[in-house]
């Protein structure tokens, strides 16, 4: 995984949401508690994909560590 991966987690409507954001390729990918895509932006220029973690951490979120298993949080 890329050192510009970031991925985040956090709770919206008693659901445990995940989100994917890569730097390098401008690419937000959100997905359910199921694993399943909700979303996908692509495009992004890196001042978005950084106002998009901002406002995820609004929500209160947790970003995870670069080394950290798939849903293993969970």
């Amino acid at each position: 995984m890329s050192k510009n991966v970031h991925i985040w987690i956090w709770l919206q409507n008693n659901r445990l949401i995940k989100a994917v954001l890569d730097s390098d390729t401008g690419i937000l990918k959100i997905y359910d508690e199921d694993d399943e895509l909700i979303l996908k932006r692509t495009g992004l220029s890196k001042r978005e994909i950084r106002e998009v973690e901002n406002c995820i951490v609004r929500y209160g979120a947790k970003r995870l560590d670069g080394q950290t298993q798939s849903f293993r949080f969970l």
